[in-house]
């Protein structure tokens, strides 16, 4: 295989070879040979013998080329024949040992399509290829399975797909690998591996054309390769015969043109050309090799010997030639470096026409002008002009050039950046007025007035853009009389100008300014002398009215006090009936209503004495470390009886191990406080949650309830000091207007906060923001609820 692919690879090579050969033969007529005067004498002495030993040493070699590839053709076959029968023994042998061992794990159902996958599961990667088929038959011989998967071949008896397998099935791997006929008489190679258990046997077959397939491409490669081989021998005996007789010739043309004008070529530092182009030589006078520095020689140069002293970066004598066929032209002036013997470079000029272009033997001939004086000069006339343009583009002003009949020499891109000009105008030689016309008209111009006397032909002026820049423009006259142009962004300073003069403007109104104040300061100084005396005068008037005030809550509240828990004592006395019945059932009614409405307005005074107490600054909180579960279910227990009447039920969850460091008794006011709320106004079997979480640093504490809910107006007003919410239940529910206030309130000062949300007629969620850390400061209240009333007893009114 690997002989036949060699073979392969050689024969493609040779034909492309051949291909390029002839391609060459089409461009340049002709191929380099000597046409000296030795050479040519040589050569008339063997011509005979060469006229009748290469016709019969081309012969002979092809006869040998035809019987070597044959006997390599023969070869192999007779290996490609063996690899086949190794593989297919190997992949027999592979099969056969692999569906051994997986035969006892197939089911008995369906057992001809677990044997398909039995196969597709233990066939090896390239095992089908190369046109390999595999048959799995049973112990009756009938196929049951195939790869490449064949549904019309199983089901069938192997003899009928296989003719000539009798010794196989019966020998199985000692039969070895037999030639056999399949169903269609296309002949094939086929082995066979009997298998255990329900198996039968497992065949591989390989078709002949399967098997010498790359054998026949080789044979045909081969054979067209031998075919071009001989016509390109032909072709070459032909075209020596054609070349003996033109020796004479070219001979006589190389002695007419040797001594033509060498000498008038010496003396003008020039050489001449004549190229053969068909033949790649090319001859060069004696002054033409004094140009290079090299000796004379009389015989004629080889086209890559020539091309080998161009410098590589001026291209290739050969692209020359073909860019003047290309263009159809028959003239070349062209300048390249060739290299001397010294090993430095000479610039030439050369000038050669194409001449005979329309026969066989077109020349090129023209001579070679040694350029390298005016090449120095204009490499520095280059370098000159390439340094000014880089000096003009990388200066910060804008410069132009214009020539005596204004038009544009050169300009920078910093002069069509400021003045918008497209790049299709500044092209050297366009009038000014094309130019100014294309570009942006400046907004102002003004000329630059100065002191000292202007030269003659110089003018300054400023000149302002639509884009707000300012440019100062000077100009001057050159000695041609053109004009040079430099524009400098002056934007900054006229900016900065502006900055000076609206300071100004600025400074003299800040001064006229300060004028005013002073004198209105002087008049608020004496205002607030006066003011300072009647705030002092309100000052001490306040400070009485609130010693009047906190007297007279002390002295109303013991003097209502007493009262009130007289009237509630004996109210309890008279409704427990401790001194025996009261008589009528409406006096204990009555007797309720007393220690109800008596408890009631108790709640109020204490309300109103501790709003007192904080506006006078005079609560303090005894922070410690809380249970918040134990403060829960307290507040849980004192409500029960109140829910458990209105047949209500309430949840509690709380997360586990939250620790609280908080005032006992303001926390579980606030508990008890919203959990009053949400019983009071959620109607009857309906449902209240407390949830407690611990979230950052803080507690969150949410008491939510299914009740009627709070108007999204009366949001705002809620946690403010005697608001309530005017609804049905209020009208049973007379309440101070203080709980949510309260409980707001103790929040802030515990450096937390109270949240209400709500949906009307679905119910409302009010959660408690409480920090876990050890807060020595407290944070006073805040909003409305500042002046809110704090107690540290329960209060327990029907308000929100």
């Amino acid at each position: 295989m690997a002989r036949a692919e060699l073979a392969s690879a050689s024969a493609s090579e040779h034909l492309s070879i051949a291909k390029q050969l002839f391609r060459r033969k089409q461009t340049i007529k002709g191929h380099a040979r000597l046409i000296a005067q030795p050479a040519y004498e040589k050569l008339v002495a063997s011509e005979p013998i060469l006229r009748r030993c290469i016709p019969v040493l081309i012969v002979i070699f092809l006869v040998i080329v035809a019987f070597s590839r044959a006997i390599h053709l023969y070869d192999v076959r007779v290996e490609r024949e063996n690899q086949a029968r190794d593989m297919m023994s190997m992949v027999a042998s592979l099969l056969g040992y692999a569906l051994t061992q997986a035969e006892p794990g197939l089911p008995t159902d369906n057992f001809a399509l677990a044997a398909q996958s039995a196969l597709d599961n233990t066939l090896p990667e390239g095992g089908a290829a190369d046109g390999r088929r595999i048959y799995v038959a049973d112990t009756t011989g009938r196929v049951i399975a195939t790869a490449p998967r064949a549904s019309g071949d199983e089901g069938r008896d192997f003899n009928d797909l296989v003719s000539n397998a009798q010794p196989l099935v019966i020998f199985g791997d000692r039969a070895g690998v037999l030639q056999v006929a399949l169903e269609d008489g296309t002949s094939a190679f086929a082995t066979l591996r009997h298998l255990d258990g329900r198996l039968g046997f497992v065949a591989i077959v390989t078709p002949f054309p399967a098997v010498y397939s790359d054998w026949r491409a080789d044979v045909s490669m081969n054979v067209s390769v031998f075919v071009g081989t001989s016509a390109i021998l032909l072709v070459i005996l032909y075209g020596y015969f054609a070349q003996s007789a033109r020796a004479l010739q070219a001979d006589r043309i190389y002695q007419e043109t040797y001594d033509r004008f060498d000498t008038a070529l010496r003396r003008g530092r020039c050489g001449l050309w004549d190229w053969d182009v068909a033949r790649g030589r090319l001859f060069w006078s004696k002054s033409m090799f004094e140009l290079v520095e090299l000796p004379p020689r009389d015989t004629l140069l080889g086209f890559g010997e020539v091309n080998q002293l161009v410098h590589p970066d001026d291209g290739d004598l050969m692209d020359l030639v073909e860019a003047l066929y290309e263009a159809n032209e028959t003239t070349v002036d062209r300048m390249f470096r060739m290299r001397r013997a010294n090993g430095g470079f000479v610039w030439l000029r050369i000038r050669v026409e194409l001449v005979d272009a329309d026969t066989p033997e077109p020349h090129l001939i023209g001579i070679a002008v040694d350029v390298s004086e005016q090449m120095r000069l204009a490499e520095s006339s280059k370098t000159a002009d390439i340094r000014l343009r880089d000096a003009i583009e990388t200066i910060s002003e804008a410069f132009v050039l214009w020539d005596t009949e204004n038009r544009l020499v050169m300009c920078n891109s910093k002069y069509q950046q400021l003045h918008g000009i497209p790049d299709s105008v500044l092209q050297a030689g366009t009038p000014y007025a094309e130019i100014i016309a294309s570009g942006r008209q400046p907004v102002v111009r003004s000329q630059v007035p100065t002191d000292e006397r202007p030269e003659a032909g110089a003018r300054s002026f400023e000149a302002q853009l639509n884009d707000g820049r300012w440019l100062q423009i000077n100009e001057r006259r050159t000695k041609d009389g053109g004009f040079v142009s430099v524009g400098t962004d002056i934007t900054t300073i006229k900016r900065h100008e502006e900055k000076l003069i609206d300071g100004e403007r600025r400074l003299m109104a800040t001064i006229a300014d300060l004028r005013l104040s002073r004198q209105k300061l002087e008049q608020q100084a004496r205002e607030m002398e006066d003011l300072a005396g009647n705030y002092s005068r309100e000052k001490d008037r306040a400070e009485a009215a609130n010693r009047a005030k906190s007297e007279f809550l002390a002295n109303i509240s013991h003097e209502l006090r007493t009262p009130l828990n007289a009237i509630i004592g004996f109210s309890e006395i008279m409704q427990t009936s401790l001194f025996g019945p009261l008589g009528s059932p409406k006096y204990v009614e009555y007797c309720q209503d007393i220690h109800q409405s008596g408890n009631f307005l108790l709640n109020v005074i204490n309300d109103v004495l501790d709003m007192a107490r904080i506006e006078a600054g005079r609560l303090t909180l005894d922070k410690e470390k809380l249970d918040l579960d134990e403060i829960i279910d307290e507040a849980k227990r004192v409500m029960t009886p109140e829910a458990e009447a209105r047949r209500l039920t309430i949840e509690t969850d709380v997360e586990d191990e939250i620790g609280l460091y908080a005032d006992r008794r303001a926390v579980k006011q606030m508990v008890i406080n919203l959990l009053s709320n949400a019983v009071k106004f959620t109607p009857e079997n309906g449902h209240i949650s407390v949830r407690a979480r611990r979230i950052g640093s803080a507690l969150t504490l949410s008491i939510e309830d299914n009740g009627i809910g709070i108007p999204q107006d009366a949001l705002r007003k809620l946690g403010r000091p005697f608001e309530q919410v005017q609804n049905q239940f209020t009208k049973s529910h007379k309440g101070s207007g203080l709980g949510l206030a309260i409980t707001r309130s103790l929040a802030e000062l515990h450096g937390g906060a109270m949240r209400i949300r709500s949906h009307e007629g679905k119910g409302t969620i009010v959660s408690i923001r409480l920090p876990l850390d050890r807060a020595d400061t407290p944070v006073p209240p805040t909003g409305a609820s500042a002046g809110a009333a704090l107690r540290l007893g329960a209060s327990a009114e029907p308000s929100r």
